[in-house]
């Protein structure tokens, strides 16, 4: 859907007492050394290394959230929504690309994450067009009940990568979902074969499509008690 990068469309409202309650604890969750960064606001943000993070609570219903990073691509967030439907969050780490489909020669990624046993959330990129008109979602791990938006359409095989892929619309913008059949918690994820085959294969979007930006985070719904949600390395690369 369009909530994540467009945290900012959104109406700016105060942070709720629970989340500031949950500050001292998201801390002592953070690694030993001081980190670069850290915020608990809910739209908090910050640019590293060619990287914006965000924290992200974006959702109704959220409890307590806050984010670190030692770098643009090593960061973590604890969380602590509770266990009601509907997603809370999507802290992220996001790279600019701002490239057409067609004159991109490479478009990759590496991760590599630890994510908690419990709760419902996934571990996913986020990639945009410039002009939001198309999400496409790869979710590499999944915990939990959750779901992606639309309808099945089949599953495909990528670049060492085997995904079951969806096709939907949350009103505002096209959503692709690629759902990676098995959990993984680190690898490499080449995305350029992928958007080509949205637009060249499946005629879903243009060709010459500007890509805008490339994020990787975890959509949240529940994290009872305080989970972390770590990315101990992250990097988007593309020319």
């Amino acid at each position: 859907m369009a909530r994540r990068i467009t945290a900012h469309r959104l109406t700016r409202s105060l942070l709720t007492s629970a989340l500031a309650l949950g500050a001292t604890i998201a801390f002592a969750s953070a690694p030993a050394q001081a980190a670069a960064w850290s915020t608990c606001d809910r739209w908090g943000s910050t640019s590293l290394n060619g990287y914006t993070l965000y924290n992200n609570i974006w959702g109704s219903g959220a409890g307590s959230q806050c984010t670190w990073a030692n770098s643009g691509s090593s960061w973590g967030t604890w969380a602590a929504h509770p266990n009601t439907g509907g997603i809370k969050a999507y802290p992220n780490s996001t790279k600019d690309v701002n490239r057409t489909l067609s004159g991109l020669a490479s478009l990759s990624s590496s991760y590599n994450v630890s994510v908690p046993s419990a709760g419902a959330y996934n571990s996913s990129y986020d990639i945009w067009d410039a002009a939001h008109k198309y999400e496409i979602m790869l979710w590499v791990n999944k915990t939990g009940p959750v779901g992606p938006i639309g309808t099945l359409q089949g599953s495909v095989s990528l670049e060492g990568h085997s995904w079951d892929v969806y096709k939907g619309s949350n009103g505002s913008n096209q959503v692709f979902s690629f759902l990676r059949t098995s959990n993984s918690s680190s690898g490499t994820v080449d995305i350029l074969p992928i958007l080509r085959w949205i637009a060249n294969t499946k005629g879903w979007m243009p060709s010459d499509e500007l890509i805008g930006t490339v994020q990787f985070g975890f959509e949240i719904t529940s994290a009872a008690g305080g989970l972390n949600f770590t990315a101990n390395n992250v990097t988007v690369s593309s020319s």
